[in-house]
């Protein structure tokens, strides 16, 4: 008995040193915290830190900062810059990045140029702890993004902009950093700045040219493995934070990069992004959470008069300087309240690259204690107010965008019903994949796929079989959160079988794999097609994907004219829109002038995210005369037309044959539009 006492006091003495208590203990804060803040509804964000405060050193003691603690925080850090990169919308990115320029410039300047003079005059630091210190003021940690992320505005121009920024003024500010040390220490020569420039070159390189070819190679190599594709996203964010360093900046840098890098790789719908949110929303930026909280004193507030005036002077110089230049972004550019509030909440947050900045000047003797207590001050204060700022901005601008979604949109992306016949399995996958990609989040209803038995003596044992060998294609719908449904009939006729369900379902897009080896006129526009379009009169999806999805460049779309007269003319848009903004390709369409006008508009009144390149084409006559403007990597999407309906005209339904015949080894797909 006295030997199970002392084994229980020696593991519950405090601080805790015991790893399997300290991760259990971990793990039931991560569960109960925001589960019991959230019932007093505030943000499961600030529980963590409170959690962290409570546990730490300066609380009950029951944590201390340790190696343990530090990994695991290190990996939530990085977790969250590297999310940040992946799930930036890089033709938003792209066509905001002069905004972005602006906005790091005003995030930079306004909080150094506020926090120098009061830092400097009126505190009464000398010109290096002034300088270092103020810096401080404009750095920001995306503690909130998991927020943005989780309510589902991640693709806001807001966010890109702040991402963008965020990038910007941390890097400026901790190259500025590295300069005021070396002046500290009177190493601030050529070389310096000459291994600086090179080990950035260097770096960039690699990031933006090397990892993507080796990502795309190993995720074709090992494309059945799919579990192995999260260990090596891990690895290469963790060596993409490592290489940062080495090349002179800090790791969340090198974190961010490495997701920038592999944005267009990893579709925000697909099984792999799913558990890369699941794993670091659950356990990795959690821990980092907790563990800002355990950097908190909250005694120093007792300390003394100069270290309370020292702590709020910090906060209040750190906030309004981000408020500063959240407020004239939103003048230049023109932003509504909402998402001037939000871009307050993302870059309001103070945590990792503040805490980087001042214990390295506090280390070097730049700056003293009560500078050090005032920052992890600032740092619990302007965490409570980013999070709360960015959790009702996000709403905020939720409610407006939906205020204005067009109707028909609306309705269907609350009850879209997609039904996907399988006739074999090769390549069910990719169809698998794509109609992950462009199927509403909104919906509830599963996606539906359908097999269809011959009516035969045996049907009822051929029906089972076929369920089998669907089973295990289902897996990877559920890793991306998507519901799939395997449903089998009996029909003497395939086309039949699959009018009829489509009937029973009421599906609203039908999507069928490509014929294999064989003539696109004979299979697809021969009775069995010509069966489906008869009877069904929903927006039809024929997809042969020849690669991986994510490695095409850009979407190669043939639009008829008339083609905005279609009554699918919405549906189809609205998901050709969608596979752009998961894959981070532009949409290079070939169609006449008016045609093009009616997609902007459409555009426009849905808020659609809509990259488009515009090639004007009227010569049906000569189709193929768009072969020389077709590359390897390009996805052919033709939009065709029933027979009879205003956008049809002969040529249409020979285009087809002239695609397989011509381009066998590209992805191709036609659209037929309700």
């Amino acid at each position: 008995m006295n030997t199970i006492m002392n084994q229980l006091m020696e593991d519950f003495h405090m601080p805790l040193e015991n790893p399997v208590l300290i991760f259990s203990l971990i793990l039931f804060i991560i569960l109960l915290a925001p589960v019991l803040l959230n019932r007093i509804r505030i943000p499961s964000i600030i529980g963590l830190i409170v959690a962290g405060i409570i546990i730490g050193p300066a609380g009950l003691n029951i944590l201390e900062k340790s190696l343990f603690v530090d990994v695991f925080s290190t990996i939530g850090l990085l977790y969250i810059m590297f999310i940040a990169g992946l799930e930036l919308d890089l033709n938003e990115f792209k066509a905001t990045r002069n905004k972005s320029l602006v906005f790091g410039l005003l995030t930079f300047s306004i909080p150094l140029t506020l926090g120098f003079p009061i830092c400097h005059y009126i505190l009464g630091f000398d010109f290096n702890a002034s300088l270092l210190t103020s810096s401080m003021f404009a750095t920001h940690t995306l503690v909130t993004y998991p927020i943005v992320s989780k309510l589902g505005v991640s693709k806001n121009a807001a966010v890109a902009i702040t991402v963008g920024g965020t990038i910007l003024t941390d890097t400026a500010v901790l190259i500025m950093l590295a300069v005021i040390l070396g002046a500290h220490d009177g190493g601030l020569t050529s070389e310096f700045w000459i291994r600086l420039g090179i080990s950035l070159v260097l770096f960039s390189a690699f990031m933006f040219v090397v990892i993507p070819k080796i990502a795309k190679w190993f995720f074709r190599k090992l494309e059945s493995e799919r579990h192995s594709h999260y260990i090596f996203v891990l690895s290469v964010v963790f060596f993409s934070a490592f290489l940062a360093e080495l090349a002179g900046l800090e790791s969340i840098i090198g974190a961010f990069v490495a997701g920038l890098a592999l944005n267009k790789l990893i579709p925000h719908s697909s099984a792999l992004m799913n558990r890369i949110e699941f794993i670091g929303n659950s356990l990795f930026i959690p821990f980092f959470l907790i563990s800002v909280g355990m950097l908190v004193d909250i005694s120093v507030i007792f300390s003394g008069p100069m270290a309370l005036i020292i702590a709020g002077t910090l906060t209040v110089v750190a906030i309004t300087g981000k408020w500063l230049a959240a407020f004239f972004t939103q003048i230049i550019f023109k932003f509504s309240k909402g998402q001037r509030k939000l871009i307050f909440g993302l870059s309001s947050a103070h945590a990792a690259a503040t805490l980087a900045v001042i214990l390295v000047g506090y280390k070097a003797g730049i700056l003293n204690d009560n500078i050090l207590n005032g920052t992890v001050v600032l740092i619990l204060v302007t965490c409570i107010i980013a999070s709360f700022a960015t959790e009702s901005a996000a709403k905020e601008i939720i409610r407006n965008s939906g205020d204005d979604d067009l109707p028909q949109l609306k309705a269907l992306s609350q009850r879209e019903t997609i039904l996907i016949p399988i006739a074999n399995l090769i390549n069910i996958d990719k169809v698998l994949d794509f109609a992950v990609l462009i199927k509403e989040k909104k919906s509830k209803n599963p996606l539906y796929i359908l097999t269809v038995v011959p009516n035969t003596n045996e049907a009822e044992i051929t029906m089972v079989k076929a369920k089998q060998g669907l089973e295990s294609y289902i897996m990877e719908t559920t890793a991306s959160d998507t519901n799939a449904k395997i449903m089998a009939t009996i029909d003497h006729n395939a086309a039949s079988g699959i009018s009829r369900t489509a009937k029973e379902v009421m599906a609203d897009i039908i999507l069928l794999g490509w014929p294999q080896k064989t003539g696109f006129l004979d299979k697809i526009i021969g009775d069995k097609m010509e069966s489906i379009l008869e009877n069904t009169e929903k927006t039809l999806f024929i997809g042969g994907f020849e690669m991986p999805l994510v490695n095409h460049k850009r979407l190669f779309m043939i639009v008829p004219p008339n083609a905005e007269f279609e009554e699918g003319f919405p549906i189809w848009v609205h998901k050709i829109a969608k596979l752009s903004l998961e894959l981070s390709i532009p949409i290079h369409v070939h169609c006449n002038d008016e045609t093009h006008k009616a997609l902007l508009k459409f555009a426009k009144e849905s808020k659609l995210t809509l990259t488009l390149n515009y090639h004007e084409f009227i010569d049906w006559e000569d189709f193929l005369i768009l072969s020389k403007d077709i590359s390897d990597s390009d996805f052919i999407i033709l939009v065709s037309a029933r027979r009879g309906y205003i956008s049809h005209f002969g040529q249409l339904d020979r285009i087809p044959a002239k695609l397989e015949k011509h381009f066998p080894n590209l992805s191709k797909m036609v659209i037929y539009p309700q």
